[in-house]
């Protein structure tokens, strides 16, 4: 693949707290080619993200610190330079200019009182000495290549401004401007629409072949790193637990813990009673140590299939009841005005003349892309925004002309699990207290000693702890926090949920135990759910049917696999081709269209 970029050798990097110190990277080795992409793959806390910040020196000291091995650089040339060795000074010349970096979310990233283009602009003068007009328009033409609308335009714009594809794209830009020769990409894409995620991808496919770059690709999702990666190194707390070229681990993973993250993703093919969990393939003792089960992902799935048959069956049992929920000709127009003070200059229509029904024991599936109007959907229905015109029928009553304690005993059965779980608890309440919360308002069972009882009940539920009653919403990782949102959605005993983008955020794995747990609440209690997400695979996998959405206007809508298996329109077929399916035959023909031989 060429000459040698960059080499981690043994690396150690600890985080030291009073109580503890944890080694988030421990005993790393592999090396980085020129004109190669690595992916780097595991859960939140595998050490990946860790791994990145080492090699741009960016740990946080305290508490951080790097305490053993090496990360050598291998400039043109020849020179070889330990990045851990040289001083702080030395070490900003190579930062940005050499190795450049991608940070997971461009908003946080990027200074909110600059322009974008000022802000690229200072990484060029800092870097390239460059003066302002020969930036300005090394910036332009940047923006070109990572092929943002109108250019000028962007320049002058604030990052508030424009969209989360169009923040990262800029982001590429400052990674591009000085031609580095290594990027580190760190979940460039987690939060993006699958459409926007192909154009980021294959732009830095682009950038990488005309530049021969080295590409360190870190990511949960596996789909991503097989249409993207040569090589895989799999991590699990702070260790390399398996690595290899991509062929390889996709077609025969060897470790328990490989196979678990490739088992869980939604399969588009087929659909299972469950999805497989990292658990299923392997156990941790007492003592830390991994046991494998010593089970193939194809034995482990060959039973999962639901039959085409049993799903028929269901879904006519569904469709001869009387509708749930009615929704017709429903339109949430939001106003444009001229500054602060001003007039209305016109409407965003964010849901336009939407239609469609929900039955009882059903999950309708809303996809699309961002700013599609799914969330303004889900929103409207509960009157947390409300509508412009049309109907919203629940059993029977127009949820729109519901008085305020209507619309309380309404919001009792309907109930809504949000995107970041994080910023919809107090961060200053008890996760108890939060579930707790709901039931107090709506009087449910007749003091707190009951109500804390049955919150512990449903904190075992759930699976978590009943003595996590007392904890703090930052003392949980975010798939705990989401069931955190699921315990508190089920505390007034609903009838109806709305699940909005409630696993977009989340590991593969994890969001597996996630779904699963939606489809055995919803048996368990009789729940029907609408399911709002921009990703197409965990729609399908969830739904009985499947709206799909586009500016504010249902673009399709029908039977789940049949609108992925046969698509009626050019933007639904977009949205599945963009889907990143990790098959081994699109492994083979990304390897083969490198010059890369596969044999198998």
């Amino acid at each position: 693949m060429g000459n040698t970029l960059l080499e981690f050798k043994n690396l150690v990097t600890e985080f030291h707290t009073e109580e503890t110190n944890i080694k988030a990277v421990n005993d790393v080795t592999f090396s980085l080619n020129k004109g190669e992409t690595i992916g780097i793959v595991g859960e939140s806390g595998s050490g990946k993200s860790v791994t990145s910040l080492s090699a741009m020196r960016l740990i946080p000291n305290p508490p951080g610190i790097i305490s053993g091995g090496e990360i050598v650089f291998h400039q043109k040339g020849g020179i070889a330079t330990d990045l851990l060795k040289i001083s702080e000074e030395k070490m900003r010349k190579f930062r940005g200019n050499d190795i450049a970096m991608i940070f997971q979310e461009p908003m946080t990233s990027l200074n909110p009182v600059f322009t974008c283009g000022d802000q690229v602009m200072e990484a060029i003068m800092l870097h390239q000495k460059l003066n302002k007009p020969a930036a300005k328009a090394l910036t332009i033409k940047l923006f070109k290549e990572v092929q943002l609308p109108t250019p000028e335009r962007i320049f002058r714009t604030y990052p508030h401004q424009i969209s989360g594809g169009q923040k990262q794209r800029v982001m590429i830009a400052m990674a591009m401007s000085c031609q580095p020769s290594v990027l580190i990409a760190d979940e460039p894409t987690t939060a993006l629409d699958v459409t926007v995620q192909k154009t980021i991808l294959e732009l830095m496919q682009k950038l990488q072949k005309e530049r021969e770059m080295g590409i360190m690709f870190i990511t949960h999702d596996l789909g991503v790193i097989a249409e993207l990666a040569d090589k895989v190194v799999v991590m699990y707390k702070g260790k390399i637990v398996e690595k290899g070229n991509v062929w390889d681990i996709f077609s025969s993973p060897q470790h328990p813990y490989t196979k678990g993250l490739l088992a869980c993703r939604p399969p588009l093919d087929k659909r299972y009673s469950f999805l497989p969990t990292v658990s299923d393939f392997m156990k941790i003792d007492k003592d830390g140590k991994i046991i494998d089960n010593g089970v193939s992902v194809a034995d482990f799935t060959k039973d999962l299939a639901i039959p085409d048959s049993d799903r028929k069956t269901k879904q006519e049992k569904l469709f001869k009841q009387e509708p749930i929920l009615k929704i017709n000709n429903l339109k949430t127009y939001f106003p444009l005005r001229n500054g602060f003070f001003g007039g209305v200059t016109g409407h965003v229509k964010a849901v336009n003349e939407v239609s469609f029904d929900v039955y009882p024991g059903e999950t309708l599936g809303l996809v699309g892309e961002s700013g599609c109007g799914k969330t303004t959907i889900g929103r409207t229905i509960l009157r947390l925004e409300e509508p412009t015109e049309g109907e919203m029928i629940y059993k029977g009553n127009d949820i729109a002309k519901m008085t305020a304690d209507e619309l309380r005993d309404f919001r009792k059965e309907v109930q809504i699990i949000f995107q970041d779980p994080y910023s919809s608890l107090n961060p200053r309440m008890t996760i108890g207290n939060a579930i707790m919360e709901p039931m107090q308002v709506h009087k449910i069972l007749e003091n707190d000693e009951q109500r804390k009882k049955k919150v512990e009940e449903l904190l075992t539920r759930v699976s978590l702890d009943p003595a996590h009653f007392y904890r703090y919403p930052h003392e949980f990782s975010g798939g705990q926090r989401q069931r955190i949102g699921i315990a508190r959605a089920l505390a007034v005993k609903p009838k109806f949920i709305i699940c909005d983008e409630s696993v977009s955020a989340l590991d593969v794995s994890v969001q597996a135990q996630v779904l699963n747990l939606l489809n055995e609440l919803k048996d368990e209690f009789g729940l029907t759910y609408i399911f709002i997400s921009h990703d197409l695979s965990v729609v399908k996998y969830m739904s009985d049917r499947m709206v799909v959405m586009q500016e504010g206007k249902v673009e399709e809508m029908g039977d789940a696999d049949q609108i992925y298996n046969t698509p009626a329109t050019p933007y639904t077929q977009k949205l599945i081709d963009a889907i990143p399916e990790g098959k081994l035959e699109d492994i083979k023909r990304h390897l083969e269209s490198k010059g890369v031989k596969v044999v198998g």
